[in-house]
């Protein structure tokens, strides 16, 4: 006798879209010919904000080890009005290793926008040695003074947590709750809802900065981290000492594009992302093709052409897919787009999801499935019960309140509907999750009047550097990370030549975590358009320590990368 059926549960599935849904992630008025002319911000610096102090102490109870050090920092909710309204942002700090050899502070963005950066990791024991690592929750997020809109993030999830539609009747349906979404932010976030910017971070980053004693700042940006060190080299560009911008993001396509026709575009639409992960999809089947240890290989098939065959059949009817324990996971379109968009994340985990997508061509072709699907079940239900159980709040709106001051938009969300319909035709099925991804922008209530959008060219006292993944990026593609590094005033570029979301600190290539530890050491980046090679094919076995780096990295459970 065959074992009962038993199929996701609804909070299962609606966790595996929040899972799937990425955010990163989730404009130069100067630099770019033709662009718009960008009003300045009121306030370009702090205003003559008082510098917070910070008392140090144990971190709240589960979030770090004792080895770190919180506080929390009070700074202006408006730097209009410096000496006004205060809120708080969360801080954490690992203090240097070696003491005696200290250099200064070294601060960390996790990227997001709406990531909680509160706990630094130590992205490389040299680094750890001679800085104190400094993170930080941005204004708006986590344990800072945050913005919230619902009572708990199963409700931010009524409005927030949807896959992008497929039929225009989902369509209406996501539009609507979305405007739900957005109406109760109009209602319920208060006055931090208007200062969420970019810039007002970078500001909140300056005085942080000052806080610890640094006379110039030393940043490690991620994804939307770049975001941030870009506008703060342009806001206070003498007090760069060393800055690594990974997974740059162009902040052109990020705030108002290239020409006034761009505002009307999605800003998700705008950056390119659908492209990036259109990219590393190719590279991925290219080296699966080539190696044997990839499940998904077939001699004599052409990969893409089989990959396509799995999508047509999801859009026809969800892929049914059973475990040995008879659970039957329902893996719709965009669950299948999704899934493939964070497994893109990164190249260790190509064995993932060549056993992922295999195990999809044998529940279609009705032969036994493998286990990787099982696999991204169980941390969805893990992830369900995780969310479904935390103390603090970190709803999606958080990530809205930055992406969405710091962006032009359309003001109508049938454009969306357009955009993701152009972008799907050179990335099937990535062009309508990016695109979608800023739905709510349509219709949010905030607007931030000092937001940044330019220039980007100002010389900074030190040289900024620049990383990119050239095989592709899944969220920030890899030209926006050479236009940025093109755009700002002293900008270089170093290249990764693999797939993936990020290259530093992951126990990737040797050759980049060398150049930048030596620029954040000795404050001499390598020579511009520098190119490094991974130190391991995708396929390669992963050990546990890396096992657990790609884990956390990529959002995948340890055992299925560690096959």
């Amino acid at each position: 006798m065959h074992p009962p059926i038993r199929r996701s549960t609804g909070r299962v599935a609606t966790a595996m879209a929040l899972v799937v849904t990425v955010c990163g992630l989730p404009a130069t008025a100067f630099a770019v010919e033709d662009s718009p002319v960008a009003a300045e911000p009121a306030v370009l610096g702090t205003g003559g904000a008082a510098v917070p102090v910070l008392e140090w102490g144990p971190c709240p109870e589960g979030t770090a080890s004792a080895a770190y050090e919180c506080a929390t920092a009070a700074v202006p909710l408006s730097y209009q009005d410096p000496h006004g309204e205060r809120i708080e942002v969360a801080v954490g700090r690992l203090p240097a290793a070696d003491p005696e050899n200290r250099i200064g502070s070294l601060f960390f963005n996790p990227g997001g926008p709406g990531g909680s950066g509160r706990i630094p990791p130590v992205l490389a024991p040299e680094l750890h040695e001679r800085f104190d690592l400094v993170g930080f929750d941005p204004r708006g997020v986590a344990d800072s003074t945050p913005l919230r809109c619902f009572a708990d993030v199963w409700e931010a999830a009524d409005s927030f947590g949807h896959v992008f539609p497929t039929t225009p009747s989902e369509e209406r349906r996501v539009i609507e709750a979305t405007r739900t979404g957005t109406d109760a932010c109009a209602e319920e976030a208060g006055p931090v809802l208007d200062h969420m910017s970019t810039a007002n971070v970078a500001r909140d980053l300056d005085l942080l900065r000052a806080a610890v004693g640094d006379e110039q700042l030393t940043f490690h940006g991620f994804s939307y981290g770049t975001h941030l060190g870009a506008v703060y080299a342009n806001l206070f560009p003498d007090r760069v000492r060393a800055m690594t911008l990974d997974g740059g993001l162009d902040p052109v396509a990020w705030t108002t594009g290239a020409s006034p026709a761009d505002a009307e575009l999605p800003y998700t639409t705008r950056i390119g992302s659908a492209a990036g992960a259109q990219r590393a999809l190719s590279t991925f089947l290219d080296v699966c093709a080539e190696d044997e240890r990839c499940a998904f290989r077939e001699p004599g098939v052409d990969l893409r052409e089989k990959y396509d065959r799995v999508l047509d059949a999801a859009r026809t009817a969800p892929i049914e897919v059973p475990d040995e324990d008879g659970w039957v996971m329902e893996w719709s379109y965009p669950l299948v787009v999704g899934v493939v968009g964070s497994a893109l994340y990164d190249a260790r985990g190509s064995a993932f999801l060549g056993d992922y997508l295999q195990s999809l061509v044998d529940a279609v072709e009705g032969r036994a499935a493998r286990g990787a699907s099982a696999a991204v079940t169980a941390v969805a239900a893990d992830v369900a019960a995780a969310v479904g159980g935390q103390e603090r709040y970190a709803g999606p709106e958080q990530n809205f309140g930055v992406a969405c001051l710091d962006s032009d938009n359309p003001s109508d969300p049938a454009r969306w509907s357009e955009a993701a319909a152009a972008s799907d035709r050179e990335a099937p099925g990535f062009g309508a999750m990016w695109t979608y991804e800023s739905l709510p922008c349509a219709t949010w209530p905030g607007v931030d009047e000092d937001r940044y959008q330019g220039p980007w060219d100002r010389p900074t006292a030190n040289p900024v550097l620049v990383l990119g993944n050239r095989l592709g990026d899944p969220a920030t593609p890899y030209e926006g990370g050479r236009e940025l590094a093109d755009l700002l005033g002293d900008g270089r570029l170093l290249s990764l030549d693999a797939f993936g979301h990020g290259a530093f600190g992951l126990q990737i290539s040797d050759c980049v975590d060398a150049a930048v530890i030596e620029y954040y050491l000795g404050g001499e980046p390598p020579a511009d358009g520098t190119v490094c090679a991974p130190d391991r094919t995708p396929f390669d076995p992963i050990d546990d320590e890396a096992g657990v780096v790609a884990a956390e990295h990529t959002g995948l459970p340890v055992t299925a990368l560690l096959g």
